[in-house]
């Protein structure tokens, strides 16, 4: 009727978000001020006690860090159950105003907590620091006010790690200086950059180990954010608190996407998860929460998350054949969900064989399929026969030897698939070469990272 439309709020329906509807107008996010709003830190408290729990019990101590991965959706989706559960960790929770707006955070009693303040390490997505600074200094804020508090270091694993890192700062005259440093937890990568750096090593083939990968997570996240803090470069601080994470952890809060749906994922969490390993010189603990029913939060294991999203979606007929009806996009869609697959067994040791022996016989053996992507995206499938190759010989897949037998044969079929449609190539080429590199094999990227870690004496 050509009217003006009122723009209308953006949500999840899932999470009661009628007022959503009708969709069809102009929307907005959110008000940041009113995160996290009640319901979501109820759901927070229990995320928070489910990972305490969990470590206890296979543990049988309390975790004294936490890392976490802070994505946005979190925020724009969840209305803040993340970051409710980093408050909660910490022993604070948020003070609303009567209209539902955030005044603050206050301290939650030790008494009343029954338990030590966790420590926790964060790793905030480029969208969550270039859009919600507010909430990032709000977390900030309960970080710092929980390390200045006069408690035993046994109760406060913020100020026991805090007053640690004080002690071997000997770069700093200025005690105040010195404290604020010992207190910065949120890291992301440099002001303007959105990548964690992880992915985009996996995905070259740059890297021959895993402290490669802890080395490239450093250099590129290494980057502090808080309250008067905006990317300053902080890989001193970032490397001491991974060196005592205990968990790492992310969450799913919707069936629309899942932890194969962006290469961020495995990148970040997965990263985060080598580096901690790395630096701190144990295993750590991968965690992942589920939030898709609010009254029911869960806490499982990454490798159990990975079986349930491989099993749902990728490797579920039903869901092969919706992706097959969209012919060339869909066989890349398949192929990069194969790559980040790839991507979380590189970083965290996660997925099982039996994962890549069905990825295989789904998608390279079986002849359907097969000709589905020779007809519609053969390269789409030569790179899936190349990351399976690639984690077979790097130890990453211990195949089925007729699973693999086959593979191989497919592989060289795909090849010629290939070689018939490029015909004459001229120049560097690399077909189905794997070129395995480091930083001491590029000249630049060895000279940058050298410099780096110069800064680190």
């Amino acid at each position: 009727d050509a009217k003006y439309i009122p723009a209308g709020p953006s949500g999840v329906i899932t999470r009661g978000r009628d007022d959503i509807l009708p969709t069809g107008r102009n929307f907005y996010s959110l008000d940041p001020r009113r995160v996290p709003t009640k319901a979501a830190f109820r759901v927070g408290q229990m995320l928070a006690d489910s990972v305490i729990k969990k470590h206890q019990q296979e543990e049988g101590r309390y975790p004294e860090n936490v890392a976490m991965f802070w994505m946005c959706n979190d925020i724009m989706w969840a209305d803040g159950e993340g970051m409710s559960q980093i408050f909660f960790l910490l022993g604070v929770r948020p003070v609303w105003l009567s209209d539902g707006r955030v005044k603050g955070i206050e301290v939650i009693p030790l008494e009343e907590l029954g338990r030590p303040r966790i420590d926790v390490t964060i790793r905030v997505s480029g969208i969550t620091r270039d859009n919600f600074p507010g909430c990032i200094e709000l977390v900030d804020e309960a970080i710092h006010t929980v390390a200045s508090l006069d408690e035993p270091e046994e109760m406060n694993f913020v100020r026991k790690h805090a007053l640690a890192k004080m002690k071997s700062d000997i770069d700093s005259d200025n005690e105040d200086d010195c404290w604020r440093k010992s207190t910065l937890r949120i890291f992301a990568s440099k002001p303007g950059t959105y990548q964690p750096g992880v992915n985009l090593a996996v995905y070259a083939s740059a890297w021959k180990d895993e402290k490669d990968l802890s080395d490239i997570f450093v250099y590129w996240n290494s980057y502090a954010y808080g309250k008067g803090v905006f990317g300053i470069e902080s890989p001193k601080q970032l490397i001491s608190s991974l060196g005592t994470v205990d968990v790492t952890f992310n969450k799913v809060v919707s069936d629309e996407h899942d932890l194969f749906g962006c290469c961020c994922y495995f990148g970040t969490h997965g990263g985060m998860t080598a580096a901690a390993r790395q630096i701190g010189g144990k295993e750590v603990k991968t965690y992942y929460g589920d939030t898709r029913e609010p009254e029911k939060v869960q806490v499982r294991d990454l490798a159990d998350e990975i079986r349930r999203v491989v099993r749902t979606k990728l490797l579920n007929p039903k869901w092969v054949e919706g992706m097959k009806r969209h012919g060339y996009k869909g066989a890349g869609d398949i192929s990069k969900r194969v790559g980040r697959v790839y991507g979380w067994e590189s970083t965290t040791r996660e997925v099982d064989d039996w994962i890549f022996d069905d990825i295989t016989r789904t998608f390279v053996m079986d002849k359907e399929n097969r000709e589905f992507f020779k007809q519609n995206n053969p390269w789409a499938l030569e790179e899936i026969g190349r990351r399976l190759l690639e984690a077979e010989s790097r130890g990453l897949w211990n195949a089925d030897p007729e699973v693999l037998q086959e593979l191989k044969e497919m592989y060289l079929e795909m090849e010629g698939w290939l070689e018939e449609n490029m015909g004459e190539v001229k120049g560097d080429f690399q077909g189905g070469s794997v070129d395995v590199m480091a930083p001491e094999d590029v000249g630049i990227w060895n000279n940058m990272m050298q410099e780096f870690k110069a800064k680190l004496k």
